[in-house]
């Protein structure tokens, strides 16, 4: 009988680019988009010592499971990615808030890279959205297999060009909104900081609405030891910013709550 962290499969989705499932029936129940799972990797030793945040991919409530989709960028995740199905690991989840689908818009869900992984879920909603995946290169295109079937329009940016348009992600933005004019979107975003404080200094001017997961390196996942503060909107402080843990009052933040310097 499978046990609570059991790595049911560990794949390579394509060069550093894996997808992992582990059975974790209590997490699967409960989890949405945008939430994340802290994992146990290994044992005590060295860098290991800590457990690795991972965004939710997807979940399987009949089946128990929970997808995660990582690229291996450190010695934990090598590790993960080499750890074979049966084995079990310490699964903490689901934490985090998550994204709040708004019903009466249409969902645009904008990534660099793997940022992907973590609004996939959104793609449950009856009304489908699009997604604006951006990435340095064709090999860090990921999931599009996986939106399109689930009925997203797709549309790519690279640095490089090589494909969809030459330019980065937020880029792709204005043409979609002059294409449709009038329609009430909702953009929900996962990626690197420098495309996060772009976009939402770009969704800001354009008066438009959006979810941002903004995380920062995690220690504890649950909020006690202050590692992940990001600057979120005060307007009661002096500078008009004060700092909030990613791992528990967010990594979902509402644009607004979004601070970007000037």
């Amino acid at each position: 009988m499978c046990k609570a962290g059991e790595i049911l499969s560990n794949v390579n989705l394509q060069g550093d680019y894996y997808s992992v499932e582990f059975y974790a029936p209590e997490i699967a129940q409960t989890a949405v988009a945008g939430q994340f799972v802290h994992v146990k990797i290994g044992d005590e030793r060295g860098d290991w010592i800590l457990r690795r945040p991972f965004s939710i991919c997807n979940t399987d409530s009949e089946k128990g499971t929970v997808n995660v989709v990582y690229k291996v960028v450190g010695k934990g995740t090598a590790e993960l990615s080499r750890i074979a199905p049966g084995v079990c690991c310490d699964v903490m989840g689901p934490l985090g808030n998550g994204f709040v689908p708004v019903e009466d818009a249409t969902p645009v869900a904008v990534c660099g890279g793997y940022g992907a992984a973590a609004t996939f879920m959104l793609t449950r909603s009856s009304k489908k959205g699009v997604l604006l995946l951006g990435a340095r290169s064709t090999a860090d295109i990921i999931l599009t297999d996986r939106y399109e079937k689930a009925g997203f329009d797709v549309r790519l940016a690279t640095n490089d060009g090589s494909a969809g348009t030459k330019g980065f992600v937020t880029d792709l933005i204005p043409q979609l909104l002059a294409e449709r004019p009038g329609e009430k979107f909702c953009f929900y975003a996962c990626g690197p900081h420098p495309m996060l404080m772009a976009l939402a200094k770009l969704l800001k001017k354009l008066g438009q609405e959006g979810q941002l997961s903004i995380d920062h390196r995690m220690c504890c996942g649950v909020g006690s030891c202050f590692a992940c503060v990001v600057k979120v909107v005060d307007p009661g402080s002096a500078d008009g910013w004060r700092y909030a843990r990613s791992c528990s009052e967010g990594p979902v933040f509402k644009l607004e709550d979004v601070y970007v310097e000037e």
